[in-house]
């Protein structure tokens, strides 16, 4: 019997995560059609054992949050599972045109060299309030990572006319390569020098 592939085209066997602290959070186990309709919603980490690109087919289906404001509208989401579906279908066909790789092997280590290790607290001491640097769990990381690539992709098409398949293979492409043009590896690298300059 031949193995399940993602969206039926994608092989996921040979794909391995290298980051021994991510292998639990970034989880490998392939459907056809990614989208459980939050049937794991039981605890709150049970995400982790969603399928991983599932969970980047949640982020593109939030249009244009960014701090809890409307900051750059997509005009490409309206919220709708099938749209984003397609736009991550899409995508990871034109990763694979690109690079010639298979794209869910691109994607998972795009998120592995994007995920930080640390992040900013503000700590209140006697009235003045300091930066410290704390490590950041694994989950974050990942969270993070998938937050800062949809909103990095989202970002470069917004006023423009370009695409939102365009632009989130390029953010994914760029992540993978440790190119800064990337907004989630800018966003890692800018945050891992705060949390340096504050320890």
């Amino acid at each position: 019997m031949s193995s399940i592939k993602a969206f039926n085209r994608w092989d996921v066997e040979s794909v391995k995560v290298d980051d021994p602290g991510l292998q639990s959070y970034i989880t490998l186990q392939p459907r056809i059609v990614p989208k459980t309709g939050a049937r794991y919603a039981g605890s709150k980490f049970h995400k982790s054992k969603t399928f991983i690109v599932e969970r980047l087919i949640n982020k593109i289906m939030v249009p244009g949050h960014k701090g809890k404001k409307h900051f750059r509208t997509s005009f490409h989401m309206t919220g709708k599972a099938e749209t984003a579906y397609d736009i991550v279908e899409e995508t990871f066909r034109h990763i694979e045109k690109t690079t010639k790789e298979n794209p869910i092997k691109v994607f998972v280590k795009a998120l592995e060299n994007a995920a930080q290790r640390e992040e900013i607290i503000t700590i209140e001491y006697g009235g003045a309030r300091y930066p410290k640097a704390v490590e950041c769990s694994p989950q974050r990381r990942v969270d993070l990572a998938l937050k800062h690539m949809a909103q990095g992709a989202y970002h470069r098409t917004f006023n423009t006319k370009k695409s939102i398949v365009n632009s989130l293979a390029d953010e994914i492409i760029s992540a993978y390569r440790l190119s800064n043009a990337s907004n989630a590896i800018a966003k890692k690298l800018e945050i891992e020098r705060q949390a340096d300059s504050s320890r």
